[in-house]
């Protein structure tokens, strides 16, 4: 069981979308890449629910991380489950913060959404 390099194309595509402001921002493609029951454990400890990832468009601001994501790794853990993990750096002002960071992809109607995302600081 692997994965074909048409969706291993489509889950970095879609994991760096969260991660650059004129994606994660549009309200549309995020309600599309987040699960109807996802949840994150976020960096910070902190559990965070599906409606707190949905930015009102206005809401923009910038994400300075860096990209293409460090590490990045996606294997198929189930039939049209995926499990992708990567290092994450992000600049807030003039401090950069490192994380480990897994996302659990569920292949749905034929499209990835993420199910589960946690970070954790390193």
């Amino acid at each position: 069981m692997t994965l074909t390099s048409k969706d291993r194309a489509a889950l970095i595509t879609l994991e760096e979308a969260l991660w650059r402001a004129e994606t994660r921002f549009d309200p549309v493609l995020m309600d599309q890449t987040f699960s109807s029951d996802f949840v994150e454990f976020g960096r910070s400890g902190r559990r965070y629910e599906r409606a707190e990832m949905l930015f009102d468009p206005d809401q923009k601001a910038e994400i300075r991380a860096l990209l293409p994501l460090p590490d990045y790794s996606v294997e198929l853990v189930a039939a049209d489950v995926a499990l992708a993990t990567y290092t994450s750096e992000v600049r807030y002002g003039d401090e950069i913060q490192v994380g480990r960071r897994s996302s659990l992809w569920v292949k749905n109607g034929g499209c990835w959404q993420l199910r589960f995302h946690q970070g954790t600081p390193c």
